[in-house]
Protein backbone atom coordinates (compact mmCIF):
# COMPACT_ATOMS: atom_id res chain seq x y z
CA UNK A 1 0.00 0.00 0.00
CA UNK A 2 3.16 2.14 0.33
CA UNK A 3 3.86 2.06 -3.15
CA UNK A 4 6.52 -0.13 -5.05
CA UNK A 5 9.57 0.16 -6.45
CA UNK A 6 11.08 -1.45 -9.75
CA UNK A 7 14.43 -2.90 -9.46
CA UNK A 8 15.69 -4.34 -12.87
CA UNK A 9 15.82 -7.76 -12.87
CA UNK A 10 18.83 -8.41 -14.30
CA UNK A 11 20.57 -6.36 -11.38
CA UNK A 12 19.54 -9.26 -9.28
CA UNK A 13 20.86 -12.14 -11.75
CA UNK A 14 24.26 -10.25 -12.52
CA UNK A 15 25.22 -8.20 -8.95
CA UNK A 16 27.52 -11.23 -7.75
CA UNK A 17 28.79 -11.80 -11.63
CA UNK A 18 29.81 -7.91 -10.81
CA UNK A 19 31.99 -8.81 -7.61
CA UNK A 20 29.13 -6.83 -6.00
CA UNK A 21 28.84 -7.00 -1.87
CA UNK A 22 24.78 -7.21 -0.65
CA UNK A 23 25.52 -4.25 1.04
CA UNK A 24 26.66 -2.66 -2.27
CA UNK A 25 23.65 -3.90 -4.41
CA UNK A 26 21.09 -2.78 -1.81
CA UNK A 27 22.85 0.56 -1.94
CA UNK A 28 21.99 -0.01 -5.16
CA UNK A 29 18.29 -0.65 -4.37
CA UNK A 30 18.15 2.06 -2.07
CA UNK A 31 19.12 4.96 -4.79
CA UNK A 32 16.67 3.28 -6.71
CA UNK A 33 14.11 3.37 -3.66
CA UNK A 34 15.15 7.08 -3.12
CA UNK A 35 14.72 8.13 -6.25
CA UNK A 36 11.47 6.49 -7.51
CA UNK A 37 9.29 7.35 -4.23
CA UNK A 38 10.82 10.15 -2.95
CA UNK A 39 11.67 12.00 -5.80
CA UNK A 40 15.79 12.30 -3.91
CA UNK A 41 18.46 11.76 -6.64
CA UNK A 42 21.22 12.54 -3.57
CA UNK A 43 20.24 10.98 -0.37
CA UNK A 44 22.75 11.74 2.68
CA UNK A 45 25.09 9.05 3.63
CA UNK A 46 22.86 9.36 7.10
CA UNK A 47 19.69 8.65 5.15
CA UNK A 48 21.56 5.61 3.69
CA UNK A 49 23.14 4.46 6.71
CA UNK A 50 19.92 4.43 8.87
CA UNK A 51 18.06 2.45 5.96
CA UNK A 52 20.96 -0.36 5.62
CA UNK A 53 21.63 -0.55 9.47
CA UNK A 54 25.18 -0.11 8.53
CA UNK A 55 27.66 1.77 10.18
CA UNK A 56 28.74 5.11 8.88
CA UNK A 57 31.88 3.50 8.03
CA UNK A 58 30.75 0.52 6.22
CA UNK A 59 28.61 2.60 3.89
CA UNK A 60 31.25 5.29 3.20
CA UNK A 61 33.46 2.34 1.94
CA UNK A 62 31.07 0.74 0.06
CA UNK A 63 29.89 3.93 -1.52
CA UNK A 64 33.83 4.51 -2.24
CA UNK A 65 33.96 0.78 -4.34
CA UNK A 66 30.84 1.67 -6.20
CA UNK A 67 31.83 5.33 -7.34
CA UNK A 68 35.80 4.44 -7.71
CA UNK A 69 34.54 1.82 -9.71
CA UNK A 70 32.20 3.57 -12.14
CA UNK A 71 29.41 2.18 -10.99
CA UNK A 72 27.90 5.18 -9.63
CA UNK A 73 28.34 8.55 -10.90
CA UNK A 74 27.80 12.17 -9.17
CA UNK A 75 26.34 14.31 -11.72
CA UNK A 76 26.62 17.68 -11.04
CA UNK A 77 22.58 19.41 -12.01
CA UNK A 78 22.05 23.48 -12.81
CA UNK A 79 18.18 24.47 -12.70
CA UNK A 80 18.11 27.54 -14.78
CA UNK A 81 14.61 28.19 -13.54
CA UNK A 82 15.79 28.86 -9.96
CA UNK A 83 19.85 29.01 -10.19
CA UNK A 84 19.61 26.10 -7.54
CA UNK A 85 22.73 23.72 -8.79
CA UNK A 86 22.19 20.02 -6.99
CA UNK A 87 23.67 17.04 -7.12
CA UNK A 88 22.37 13.60 -7.97
CA UNK A 89 23.46 9.88 -8.47
CA UNK A 90 23.51 8.47 -11.73
CA UNK A 91 23.24 4.64 -12.24
CA UNK A 92 24.37 4.59 -16.01
CA UNK A 93 27.43 3.12 -15.24
CA UNK A 94 25.65 0.14 -13.38
CA UNK A 95 23.18 -0.87 -16.53
CA UNK A 96 26.13 -0.78 -18.78
CA UNK A 97 28.32 -3.35 -17.08
CA UNK A 98 25.24 -5.26 -16.47
CA UNK A 99 24.59 -4.74 -20.68
CA UNK A 100 28.27 -5.44 -21.22
CA UNK A 101 27.66 -9.06 -19.32
CA UNK A 102 24.18 -10.01 -21.47
CA UNK A 103 25.93 -9.34 -24.65
CA UNK A 104 28.73 -11.61 -23.85
CA UNK A 105 25.97 -13.91 -23.10
CA UNK A 106 27.79 -14.22 -19.58
CA UNK A 107 24.71 -14.36 -17.57
CA UNK A 108 22.77 -17.74 -16.29
CA UNK A 109 19.53 -18.39 -17.62
CA UNK A 110 16.11 -17.46 -15.59
CA UNK A 111 15.25 -19.58 -13.75
CA UNK A 112 17.99 -21.90 -14.76
CA UNK A 113 20.42 -24.05 -12.90
CA UNK A 114 23.24 -21.84 -13.89
CA UNK A 115 22.00 -19.30 -11.91
CA UNK A 116 24.57 -18.47 -8.88
CA UNK A 117 24.07 -20.00 -5.44
CA UNK A 118 25.50 -20.06 -1.93
CA UNK A 119 29.26 -19.97 -2.75
CA UNK A 120 31.88 -21.70 -0.62
CA UNK A 121 35.04 -22.93 -0.27
CA UNK A 122 34.65 -26.21 -1.40
CA UNK A 123 32.58 -24.79 -4.67
CA UNK A 124 35.29 -24.62 -6.95
CA UNK A 125 37.72 -26.55 -4.70
CA UNK A 126 38.09 -29.58 -6.96
CA UNK A 127 39.02 -27.31 -10.12
CA UNK A 128 42.47 -25.89 -8.30
CA UNK A 129 43.63 -29.71 -8.72
CA UNK A 130 45.80 -30.54 -10.90
CA UNK A 131 43.85 -32.25 -14.05
CA UNK A 132 45.28 -36.12 -15.09
CA UNK A 133 47.47 -35.48 -18.14
CA UNK A 134 45.86 -36.52 -21.79
CA UNK A 135 49.32 -38.01 -22.75
CA UNK A 136 52.59 -39.12 -21.08
CA UNK A 137 53.97 -35.77 -22.24
CA UNK A 138 51.49 -33.67 -21.27
CA UNK A 139 51.89 -31.51 -18.01
CA UNK A 140 49.31 -31.20 -15.29
CA UNK A 141 46.96 -28.69 -16.08
CA UNK A 142 45.01 -26.18 -13.42
CA UNK A 143 41.69 -26.23 -15.18
CA UNK A 144 40.63 -22.20 -13.67
CA UNK A 145 44.05 -21.09 -14.08
CA UNK A 146 44.11 -21.72 -18.19
CA UNK A 147 40.98 -19.98 -18.42
CA UNK A 148 41.64 -17.17 -16.38
CA UNK A 149 44.68 -17.06 -18.97
CA UNK A 150 43.23 -17.32 -21.87
CA UNK A 151 40.33 -14.57 -20.87
CA UNK A 152 43.26 -12.16 -19.49
CA UNK A 153 40.97 -11.66 -15.93
CA UNK A 154 39.90 -13.83 -12.58
CA UNK A 155 36.66 -15.67 -13.34
CA UNK A 156 33.82 -14.16 -11.70
CA UNK A 157 31.54 -16.67 -9.14
CA UNK A 158 29.38 -17.88 -12.09
CA UNK A 159 31.77 -18.97 -14.37
CA UNK A 160 33.25 -20.77 -11.91
CA UNK A 161 29.67 -22.69 -11.15
CA UNK A 162 29.67 -23.11 -15.11
CA UNK A 163 32.65 -25.20 -15.41
CA UNK A 164 31.60 -26.87 -11.91
CA UNK A 165 28.72 -27.75 -14.22
CA UNK A 166 30.32 -29.14 -16.35
CA UNK A 167 32.68 -31.82 -14.81
CA UNK A 168 30.04 -32.65 -12.35
CA UNK A 169 26.48 -31.85 -13.70
CA UNK A 170 27.49 -32.81 -17.37
CA UNK A 171 29.85 -35.07 -16.90
CA UNK A 172 32.07 -33.57 -19.10
CA UNK A 173 35.92 -35.00 -18.89
CA UNK A 174 39.13 -32.15 -18.44
CA UNK A 175 40.46 -32.37 -20.67
CA UNK A 176 37.43 -32.05 -23.33
CA UNK A 177 36.71 -28.83 -21.74
CA UNK A 178 39.88 -27.48 -22.21
CA UNK A 179 40.08 -28.55 -25.65
CA UNK A 180 36.52 -26.95 -26.53
CA UNK A 181 38.19 -23.56 -24.64
CA UNK A 182 41.18 -24.18 -27.26
CA UNK A 183 38.43 -24.12 -30.01
CA UNK A 184 36.67 -20.95 -28.87
CA UNK A 185 39.84 -19.12 -29.12
CA UNK A 186 40.58 -20.46 -32.42
CA UNK A 187 37.39 -19.41 -33.82
CA UNK A 188 37.64 -15.61 -31.69
CA UNK A 189 34.58 -16.40 -29.84
CA UNK A 190 35.59 -16.69 -26.06
CA UNK A 191 32.56 -16.83 -23.93
CA UNK A 192 31.39 -19.26 -22.17
CA UNK A 193 28.35 -19.26 -24.21
CA UNK A 194 30.09 -20.41 -26.58
CA UNK A 195 32.32 -22.88 -24.99
CA UNK A 196 28.70 -24.62 -24.00
CA UNK A 197 27.65 -24.92 -27.37
CA UNK A 198 30.72 -26.45 -28.67
CA UNK A 199 30.40 -29.33 -25.50
CA UNK A 200 26.83 -29.43 -25.81
CA UNK A 201 27.43 -30.05 -29.80
CA UNK A 202 29.94 -33.02 -28.76
CA UNK A 203 27.63 -34.93 -26.92
CA UNK A 204 24.70 -34.86 -29.54
CA UNK A 205 27.93 -36.54 -31.49
CA UNK A 206 28.81 -38.75 -28.51
CA UNK A 207 32.47 -36.85 -28.21
CA UNK A 208 33.75 -38.51 -25.12
CA UNK A 209 37.46 -37.79 -25.92
CA UNK A 210 39.72 -34.75 -27.22
CA UNK A 211 40.36 -37.82 -29.80
CA UNK A 212 37.15 -37.47 -30.77
CA UNK A 213 36.71 -34.00 -30.63
CA UNK A 214 39.66 -33.76 -32.98
CA UNK A 215 38.26 -35.71 -35.43
CA UNK A 216 34.61 -33.89 -35.06
CA UNK A 217 36.07 -30.65 -35.79
CA UNK A 218 38.34 -32.09 -38.46
CA UNK A 219 35.57 -33.19 -40.17
CA UNK A 220 33.45 -30.15 -39.69
CA UNK A 221 36.13 -27.94 -41.43
CA UNK A 222 36.74 -29.95 -43.99
CA UNK A 223 33.20 -29.81 -44.95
Amino acid sequence: MDGAVSLPYALLRSYRALKLTDTECMIVIQLLAFRQLEQNEFPTMEQLQQRLGASQTAVGQAMQKLVKHGFVGIDEVYDPATGVQSERYNLTGLFRKIAALLAAEELPLRGGAADLGAEGPDDTASLRKPLRPASDEAAPTNLLTVFEQEFGRPLTPMECETITGWLDSDGYAEELVLFALKESVFAGKLHFRYIDRILLEWSRNRVGSVEDARAHVQKFRSR
